[in-house]
């Protein structure tokens, strides 16, 4: 199965991208790194500068439909950049609209609101996150992994780096299932 990393080309956390990445390869799907412009990403550990990663397709020019699903990294800035890109938006849209399973962690539902997305939805997020997502029309929990089948979709969410792990494993369940 393929499945879609969506990132700003800089601001994502670098740990919120590289452990679901290794955890959809080691699963045997293959990851794409999306974003809104060509050539390489940089990925940041907090503030800090972090690694650089190669683009493999831009948002505009690649579809919701090849993909099994979908994943967004977190990182302040990296969905604060995404939101405020229309084609980026409408790719995440369009995965909510053909039913595809989303996995989004940490900041970036931010991204899902913009794309008013969480209207209905029961999800976590980083903690500041919690009045635009009920602004937005969805309840915040404050649980290590929250996995929502209210809606055309299967959304699972997740609040920091530290809930990783279970993160993963929950998309990747989810995941397999939608693919089965």
């Amino acid at each position: 199965m393929r499945i879609a990393f969506l990132v700003a080309p800089q601001g994502v956390e670098q740990v919120e991208l590289t452990e679901p990445w290794k955890a959809v390869s080691d699963a045997g799907h293959e990851p794409v790194l999306v974003s809104t412009k060509p050539g390489k990403i940089q990925a940041f550990e907090h503030l800090d500068k972090g690694d650089t990663f190669d683009v493999d397709e831009v948002v505009g020019e690649s579809s919701a439909g090849s993909f099994g699903g979908l994943v967004l990294p977190g990182g302040v800035a990296n969905p604060d950049f995404l939101r405020m890109d229309d084609k980026a938006v409408a790719f995440v849209k369009d995965f909510f609209e053909q039913g595809r399973p989303v996995a989004a962690i940490c900041h970036a539902p931010w991204t899902l609101v913009e794309a008013d997305v969480v209207r209905g939805r029961v999800l976590t997020s980083w903690p500041s996150l919690r009045t635009d997502i009920r602004n937005a029309g969805g309840t915040w929990v404050d649980e290590q992994v929250k996995i929502c089948d209210h809606g055309s979709n299967l959304l699972v969410t997740s609040r920091k780096p530290d809930d990783l792990k279970a993160f993963c494993d929950a998309f990747l369940h989810v995941f397999a299932g939608e693919a089965g």
